[in-house]
């Protein structure tokens, strides 16, 4: 049975990208079949898996929701491109900022996203998407199609101002919209165990979210920072 993960976090550079590429090339090496949806207008996910220009891509996730809003049949490949380090991904770019307004009028636009993956997964173990740094209609379609939210929480005052806010968000969408969705974890990222900041953000994150907390921390490392390029 498939497992459809949202990765979510209103605030940008908190480590969704990385953690969405990260997790599914590590399922992989776990012979299970991944598929990752870059949700994000940027494309970093796409970029991450060594796409360098998204732009010139004829196919992506903008003009698979477009053809699911516009009842057209939906290409064989769906747009989904096989990687090396043994997963797939469906890409996104530019075109994919243009879609929220194109959908604002569409009957159900909450839900174009659950047709898109109901159609691939059963091809698949996990489906990880990508979510763009806002709680837009993307977004939204996202949750609507998920399992579950993992969020990834930046060790920084700032990350914490969002976090009800997305709570809040979710539990929305499970009382409306998908009553299966759940809070998958948070994953505490970019942590500093020299300052006095990070201790007080894990704690501050551990009494909102108590048993949602992952065990393992991703620290601070510029070789990390480093490593995309």
């Amino acid at each position: 049975m498939c497992k459809i993960i949202a990765i979510a976090n209103q605030k940008g550079g908190v480590g969704k990208t990385t953690t969405t590429f990260n997790l599914g090339v590590g399922l992989a090496r776990e012979d299970k079949k991944v598929l990752l949806i870059d949700a994000d207008p940027q494309g970093s996910l796409t970029i991450c898996a060594g796409i360098n220009e998204p732009d010139k891509l004829n196919y992506t996730l903008a003009n698979v929701l477009m053809d699911i809003v516009n009842e057209e049949k939906i290409p064989e490949s769906k747009g989904i491109i096989e990687h090396d380090e043994g997963i797939d991904i469906l890409p996104a770019n530019i075109e994919l900022s243009g879609i929220e307004v194109s959908l604002i009028n569409v009957m159900s636009r909450e839900l174009i996203m659950r047709e898109l993956i109901e159609n691939v997964k059963n091809d698949y173990d996990y489906i990880l998407i990508d979510c763009p740094p806002s709680l837009g209609l993307i977004t939204l379609n996202s949750f609507t199609a998920s399992n579950s939210v993992l969020i990834p929480v930046q060790c920084e005052y700032f990350a914490l101002e969002g976090l009800g806010q997305l709570i809040n968000t979710i539990n929305l969408v499970k009382k409306h919209l998908n009553k299966e969705i759940q809070i998958e974890g948070a994953l505490l990222t970019m942590y500093d165990a020299r300052t006095n900041l990070s201790l007080q953000v894990v704690e501050n994150v551990k009494d909102n979210l108590d048993q949602t907390i992952y065990k393992t921390i991703i620290p601070r490392n510029i070789r990390l920072a480093e490593a995309p390029s």
